[in-house]
């Protein structure tokens, strides 16, 4: 089994905001240690390794590096304010080209899509950002087909999702893509993910 075994990297980076990762980690992470036999298994990686300090001071211990991460079949880029230094940070933007173009499937939650869109891989495709940031996606690539109300848009290589929460969405779809519907509401009740805002 274990040389079957696909992966999902979820990247770290200084600034990431906390729930744009942790969310799809939860979601993830309950998914492939529960059934295992899916044959999916889930980690976090820095550039570098070691510890990343995000947005809201939250400290984590990233699982691996760039250099030494296993395969990297699905790559989840969380968004926050530390990817607006690598909208223009062109080895980044290279390397996330080179992510896309070894047929990782691409997904990003909140202003990850932002990363995305100016390393060019959004490119006359649907997507959606934190609201906020949604007239920077224009900005960054005005051919992209801007879904302002969607919390996640699936263009089969590459899904982006809204901010923050819309990210734990994503995540049960895909399970949902990956391991069937029946497994994502699996999913859904063991991580107990029954949005009822009190407000």
């Amino acid at each position: 089994m274990a040389d079957d075994i696909k992966h999902i990297g979820i990247l770290l980076f200084p600034d990431v905001e906390e729930l744009d990762a942790i969310g799809p980690w939860e979601v993830l992470s309950y998914w492939t240690r529960t059934w295992p036999d899916d044959g999916w298994q889930v980690y976090t990686f820095a550039q570098s390794g070691g510890e990343v300090v995000c947005a809201k001071g939250l400290r984590v211990r990233v699982d691996h590096s760039e250099a030494d991460r296993p395969g990297l079949d699905i790559l989840i880029y969380p968004g926050g304010q530390g990817t607006r230094p690598q909208l223009h940070d062109e080895e980044r933007l290279a390397w996330v080209r080179r992510r896309r173009d070894d047929g990782t499937l691409m997904t990003s939650v909140c202003t990850g899509a932002l990363v995305y869109a100016a390393a060019g891989i959004l490119r006359e495709r649907a997507a959606t950002t934190h609201w906020k940031s949604l007239d920077v996606l224009t900005q960054l690539d005005p051919t992209i087909d801007v879904r302002a109300e969607a919390r996640f848009v699936d263009c089969d290589d590459v899904i982006t999702s809204a901010g923050v929460s819309a990210g734990i969405d994503m995540a049960l779809h895909l399970v949902a893509r990956l391991a069937g519907v029946e497994r994502a509401r699996e999913v859904r009740r063991g991580i107990q993910y029954d949005p009822e805002p009190p407000i």
